[in-house]
Formats: C-alpha cells, structure tokens, sequence
C-alpha cells in the first residue's frame, strides 16, 4: 500500500473500554464525536501525552538523512540527529517548518520531508501522526516560497477590501500547503495596527480599522478551513498598538478594557464565529486585563479568563514562540510551558531548549503542580483537531498532489490579480501616470533593498526593472539600499540624466533616512519621479515632492509585479489605504485617511 494511502492503526482504539469515556469527561460532559480521541489519550502514557503539547523545530530538508550542517545543528539544539529522532525522543506532536532551518527548498522535498516524520511517528508504538505547520502569512513573512503560489500580505487585502479575495487567499493557499503535508498555518494575523511605529506587526495587519479586519481575517479563515488546513488567529489579545518588537522586548499594551472591547477583540470574536481552529496567543503584557504583570501567553486570566469563559473559545491555544524575549523577561525557560499549560494554552511552540520544557512539563505533573487533568485537556483537543483535519485517518501526502496543486497556473493568475486590486495609487500629480514605453522609454529603477523574504527572487529594484523590461520598456536596475551612502546617491543622480523617468522602491522612510535625501535629488533633476512603498504606506508622508507614489505594501514579486502594471496603464489602481497616513511634521493631522486611494476612469486601457 503506498504511503498516501495509509490509514492510522487503531489498536489504541479497540483497546479502549467502555469506562474511558466517562473516566475522561475533561473540562465537562464527553462529546458523542469524542470517543475516539478519548480513547487514544486513555491509552497514552504520561511521557506522550508531555510530548503532544510540543510543537519543535527540526533542522534539515529530510527526515533521516539531513545534511551533515543540520545533524550538528540538532544535535546542539536538541541532542538528536534527525527528525524521526527527535519524534522518538520527544513523541511531539507537531512540528513547525522554516525555510532557515532547511525545511522548505521546494514542495516536492517539504511533502517527502512530511511523509517521513509521518512515518517516523507512525512507526512508534501507540504512534499518532504529526500535526506540521508553518508561518505562510504571505507578503513579508513566507516559509514555503516559489514555486508555491504567494499572495499579497495583509494589509495589502485590507487595501483590496474583499472577502472574496481573503477567502481564495485562504483556499488557494490551504490547497497548496496540505498538498505538501502542511496542516496548520500561523494565520491570519488578527492584530489591529493602529500604531505606525509598531515595529513587528505593521503591513503583517490587515488595517486599522477593526471591524474591516475582522471581515477579511474571517474570510481567510473560511478559505483555509475548506481546505483542509487549520487557521490561527494571532496574536491574543491584541498585538497592534505597540512600539516594541516581541522577539526582542517586552510590548506593554495600554488600553482600557473598552478599548480592547473596541479596538482589538473585534477581530478575534468574528475568527472565533467563523470557526478558528487555533488562537495564538501574544507575548505581551496587557494591565487591564491581567494586572499581575505576566505575559499574556502565561495569564490565566486571559487565556482562560477572557478567551475561554468571556469569548467562548474552546479550540486549540498556542503561544507564539517560546524563544521569544516577550515570554522569557520575567521566568526561566523551565517555567514557561508549565506557567503557560496553567494559563489554559494547549500546545508550546518552539521552546528554546526542548529538553529543558519537555522535563519541567513531565515533573510539573509528576510534582502535583500541574494537575494530569489540565494536560489530558490540551492533549484532547490536539487530538479533535488532528481528527477533524483527517490526519488520524490519512497522515500522508499524496505525491500526485504536489505537482498538480502547488503553484498551478490558475493559483498565480489569482494571485496576480488580487495583487493588481490592491496597489494603492496615494499621489499623482500632473498627473504623472501612466508612464507609457512611447513617452518614458528609458526607466532608471532604484532604492530599497531589505532582505527577501521567500516571496521574491530577487531585490525589489531588479523585480521592477525586469516587470518593466517585460511591458516594452528599457528598465536599469541600480540597488541604493535602505540607507544609501552618499556615493549611491551620485550614481543614482547621474544614471537619472540618462532616462526618461525614475521609479524609486522606498522602505519606512523616516525624517533623517537617507532615502529621503536620495528622493529629493532625484526630484531636483527634473526627471518624473514616481515612488513605490515597499512596506509601511507612512514613507508618503516624509517624500511630500515626489511626482507620484504606491502603495504596494510589500516586496515580494507578485506586489512589485502589479505595481509596475498600475504605473505602466497596464492595471488600473484600486486600492484604498486601510490605516490613516500622518503629516511627517504634525503627527496629529492625518494627512491621507483611511480609503484614500486614486484612480481614473479608463485608467487601464491609456
């Protein structure tokens, strides 16, 4: 039988007696479509049920033969060589994928990648399959890049507006990643960004308007849900109204009960109406729902004060991950699972040293400190939803699929299309656009450079410049990066003698940046001078001169790609801004508001 075909043994489960179901009424009376699962957790050891509650990262693109760089990394990280090693050790329950760790070189690898830590699992006694995830938000933060299909981020779709497109977003890219063995994705992210300094959410945000995010992250949930992958709402109870970056400080959110009330619990009550499958907690700390001064992740008055009893959530928690500054101020590594299992979370993702977390979670209950009860209750629902995706029937890939479904014509054509609706046209003056091969043939493209993420194939000037050469122009790529020297910003003067127009790739421009200087003596040669926002819209407001500006809210291909459509007439520009965009100089004045955006009738067709 080939591997796609088989089904998880069900030993546990005809071993079960009649007793277990009312021995196991955990958190209330036994669901009928529970008997199952009960049954599996009854027939687990303790050491399995700590291992279930894990979700670890692995390093390498196989699970038995890795490279040797990636065995040397597991080894230092985890004591074991491989995955199906770690699997051993740890009996996890999931594991998590990233493209730094090896995981994801192209989706033929990443589905035989899963099929052998299946395998691996599957092979133990009483083994249960793998729950595999990622971080496929799409924009700025993407694990499994092309040949996949990417989509536009966030608050690009925010700037798109339509639930239709969030849901196909969802579906598409749900198709994709459970052909590759990927069953639950860390998104949407729920967040309301009403802060621009926010320095980790930002365009991760579908806007700042709660109620218009809360439409598009339901409906990217739906889309996921119907593929068969399990969304995650992040990050509880709210993660937009911060200047500090979790990964490296502890975020302190201000507002008043009512506030959250307003401003981000909107978002998170319609996910949970449309059926979530998971909720991924904040490190961050929030006074007015928890004074104690703990991280949300470890507040039980939160997590199950707030998202269980006040919300009604009964789906799976997970903390964001557990490496991250956020949850490691104020307790050991060896506190926070077990303060986090207290709190009412379900699974702990990626712990720094999992040895250390798996040993304080198994002594925690051994001690009396953690009742076995509350652990049966994270391992239960792990199981319901590793049952309702089908993975205790069907744990394996099926080979055919990832030919077949990841990055297929239809799913790019979507993608590029939905890309085009949400380019944002913020300036225009003249106007200057569109730019046409017949009147502004020769194209100098430069600016930003920021790291690509797995959604580009190269920096952003040289994806425009090739987008541009593609639409008749002749389009010179020079990269002047984030913080041009002042070499760069000679050469990129006088290579602007030569051509007919500049298009410039910004990214978070601030007062004393030197893109801005870059910019300015650019415009001062007399060229047209169209800009292009890479990231964060807000660089409009420190570039008051250029002849035009975009949106495109991201530097991956498939936004480059349509923000050189809309400047070339090829695409019409229809997206409105989702957060308000300040005066550089008054920070009180809104400068564009929220849906500001510009177009033309007959646009596309000049």
């Amino acid at each position: 039988m080939p591997p796609h075909r088989a089904a998880l043994p069900r030993r546990a489960v005809l071993a079960a007696t009649a007793g277990v179901t009312a021995a196991l009424a955990v958190g209330g009376a036994a669901r009928a479509d529970d008997r199952r699962t009960r049954a599996l957790l009854a027939a687990m050891t303790l050491e399995e049920k700590v291992g279930q509650v894990f979700v670890a990262r692995v390093y390498g693109h196989s699970a038995t033969a890795p490279d040797r760089a990636d065995v040397d990394a597991n080894l230092a990280e985890t004591g074991v060589r491989t995955a199906a090693e770690l699997v051993a050790r740890y009996r996890v329950g999931g594991i998590i994928y990233f493209a730094w760790a090896h995981n994801t070189r192209d989706p033929r690898q990443i589905a035989e990648l899963s099929d052998g830590i299946q395998r691996a699992s599957l092979g133990l006694p009483r083994g249960l399959p793998v729950l595999i995830s990622t971080d496929q938000e799409h924009g700025i933060v993407c694990r499994v890049g092309a040949p996949a299909t990417l989509f536009p981020g966030a608050m690009a779709l925010g700037a798109g507006g339509s639930r239709a497109d969030a849901r196909q977003l969802g579906r598409i890219a749900g198709r994709e990643l459970r052909a590759m063995g990927v069953r639950q994705n860390y998104s949407p992210v729920a967040d309301v960004n009403v802060n621009p300094a926010n320095p980790v959410i930002g365009v991760r945000s579908f806007g700042a308007d709660p109620a218009a995010a809360a439409r598009l992250a339901a409906a990217e949930v739906r889309g996921y849900q119907a593929s068969g992958v399990a969304a995650t709402a992040k990050h509880f109870p709210g993660h937009g109204d911060t200047a500090v970056d979790s990964h490296t400080g502890f975020p302190v959110i201000t507002h008043s009960r009512a506030e959250w009330e307003r401003l981000d619990a909107v978002p998170f009550r319609e996910a949970i109406a449309a059926g979530v499958d998971a909720v991924m907690t904040g490190h961050l700390l929030f006074p007015s729902l928890d004074p104690s001064g703990d991280p949300a992740t470890l507040s039980r008055p939160i997590v199950t004060g707030v998202l269980r009893e006040q919300l009604g959530y009964d789906g799976v928690v997970v903390t964001d991950a557990l490496g991250m500054a956020g949850v490691r101020t104020k307790y050991g590594d060896e506190r926070v699972p077990v303060l986090a299992l207290k709190a009412g979370v379900d699974q702990l993702l990626d712990p720094p040293d999992l040895a250390v977390a798996w040993n304080a979670v198994l002594d925690a209950v051994r001690d009396g400190e953690l009742a076995e009860e509350r652990l049966d209750s994270a391992v239960l629902r792990i199981l319901r939803l590793k049952e309702r995706l089908g993975l205790l029937d069907q744990p394996y890939t099926d080979p055919a699929a990832v030919s077949r479904v990841v990055g297929r014509r239809t799913h790019r054509a979507a993608a590029d299309r939905i890309a085009e609706a949400t380019t944002t046209l913020l300036v225009d003056r003249g106007p200057t656009l569109p730019l046409a091969p017949r009147t502004h043939r020769r194209l100098l493209v430069v600016g930003a450079d920021p790291a690509s993420p797995s959604g580009t194939t190269g920096p952003p000037t040289t994806v425009l410049a090739d987008a541009f050469t593609e639409l008749g122009f002749t389009a010179t790529a020079l990269s002047t990066g984030t913080a041009p020297a002042p070499a760069a910003v000679e050469e990129a003067v006088t290579a602007a003698g030569g051509a007919d127009a500049v298009v410039v790739a910004t990214y978070n421009v601030t007062a004393d940046s030197p893109q801005r200087t870059l910019v300015e003596q650019l415009v001062a040669t007399g060229r047209p001078v169209v800009a292009v926002a890479v990231r964060n819209p807000y660089d409009v407001a420190q570039l008051p001169d250029v002849h035009a500006f975009l949106a495109a809210y991201s530097w991956t291909d498939v936004e480059l790609r349509a923000a050189a459509r809309v400047i070339a007439g090829a695409a019409a520009p229809r997206g409105r801004l989702p957060v308000p965009v300040r005066r550089a100089d008054d920070p009180e004045q809104v400068l564009y508001p929220v849906g500001h955006g510009l177009t033309y009738p007959g646009y596309a067709a000049r």
